[in-house]
């Protein structure tokens, strides 16, 4: 059986989240080691064993609103490059539809609805270019935002960081 480890709180932050500011916080978690899953990890004697990890990116979902405390509701994962955003969402547990999650409520990643809409806080470099779907679907929207379901990111040998605001419609904060 492994030991528990429980994360530790994020910082607190004001309703005008920065980039930098959250990013701190990001290397925070992720220099801890708590980039696989933001509530409980187990760890085993066997996951101390010196291995080298493949290459993969990191990712902070920013939840449409802010907990009790003021601060960000953000979970951290990591993923291998070359797959959609829409499966590296739902496969990492994240809040991606809201209340649209029913199967009648979006189109199952064709991106003909709209439901899976995020934004692009950091790391666009990262992510594919907006497909002629994207382009029809978010022509009202701002650039930053993207559509879940037709959005690659990276390649299977990427490395690097991505902030993702989930919901942006219904977010209670701005980014700065």
């Amino acid at each position: 059986m492994g030991a528990l480890q429980l994360h530790p709180p994020l910082p607190v932050f004001k309703h005008n989240i920065t980039k930098s500011s959250y990013k701190l916080c990001s290397k925070l978690h992720l220099s801890r080691g708590f980039h696989k899953h933001n509530a409980l990890e187990t760890t085993s004697s066997t996951d101390t064993i010196d291995q080298e990890e493949p290459p993969s990116i990191d990712f902070g979902f920013v939840s449409p609103r802010l907990l009790p405390d003021g601060s960000p509701d953000v979970q951290i994962r990591s993923a291998v490059g070359g797959r959609k955003l829409r499966d590296i969402m739902l496969d990492g547990h994240i809040d991606l539809y809201g209340p649209y999650e029913k199967p009648l409520f979006n189109c199952g990643g064709g991106g003909t609805c709209g439901t899976c809409l995020v934004e692009v806080v950091e790391g666009k470099h990262l992510l594919s270019p907006r497909t002629e779907r994207e382009k029809e679907v978010l022509k009202r929207k701002p650039k930053t935002w993207r559509l879940a379901c037709q959005t690659v990111v990276g390649k299977p040998d990427s490395i690097g960081e991505v902030i993702i605001q989930q919901l942006p419609e219904w977010k209670t904060h701005e980014w700065e």
